[in-house]
C-alpha cells in the first residue's frame, strides 16, 4: 500500500473523493502524526502518476490554508517500520532532512531508522563489543 498523510479532514476528503472517482480504493485510519490514506501499489503507472499529482496540489492547499492561520511550521519526514512491520513516519525539521539527504540517500536513511527502532524496541542482550567482534567474524568468512 501507498500511505498518504493529512493534517485536514477537508483535504483528507478530496483526496479519497478524487480517488475513488477513479476507481482506486482507499483505506482510511488515524495515525499519531494525522490522518493516513492508503491505495494499492499496483495501480497502472499513469494513474499513479496522476494520484500522486493530486496529491501534491492539496499539500500546496495545506501550506496555503497554514500560511492563512499563520502557523505555517516547515516539517519533512521518513518513513520507517517497527519490527512488526507497522510503518512510522518521523518528522523533521527540513534544514535537518535537507543535511541528512546530501549525505545519506533515502533508503540509508531508513535503514538507519529501521534499526533504530528494532534496537528500541527489542534491544540485544549483548555488549556492543560483542555484537562488533560477532560481524567482524561473519565478514572473515
Amino acid at each position: 500500500m501507498i500511505e498518504y498523510i493529512f493534517f485536514e479532514a477537508i483535504l483528507r476528503d478530496k483526496f479519497v473523493a478524487h480517488a475513488e472517482q477513479r476507481g482506486v480504493p482507499c483505506t482510511v485510519s488515524d495515525d499519531p502524526m494525522g490522518m493516513v490514506v492508503a491505495i494499492p501499489e499496483d495501480l497502472p503507472e499513469e494513474l499513479a502518476d496522476e494520484i500522486e499529482d493530486f496529491y501534491e496540489s492539496l499539500e500546496q492547499e495545506q501550506e496555503g490554508m497554514s500560511l492563512a492561520e499563520g502557523d505555517l511550521h516547515r516539517l519533512a519526514g521518513f518513513g520507517f517500520k517497527l519490527p512488526d512491520g507497522q510503518a512510522r513516519l518521523l518528522p523533521l525539521d527540513t534544514d535537518m532532512a535537507n543535511r541528512l539527504m546530501a549525505n545519506f540517500t533515502l533508503a540509508e536513511i531508513q535503514e538507519l531508522l529501521n534499526a533504530v527502532a528494532r534496537y528500541a524496541l527489542e534491544p540485544p542482550n549483548d555488549h556492543l563489543c560483542k555484537i562488533l567482534a560477532e560481524q567482524i567474524a561473519q565478514e572473515k568468512t
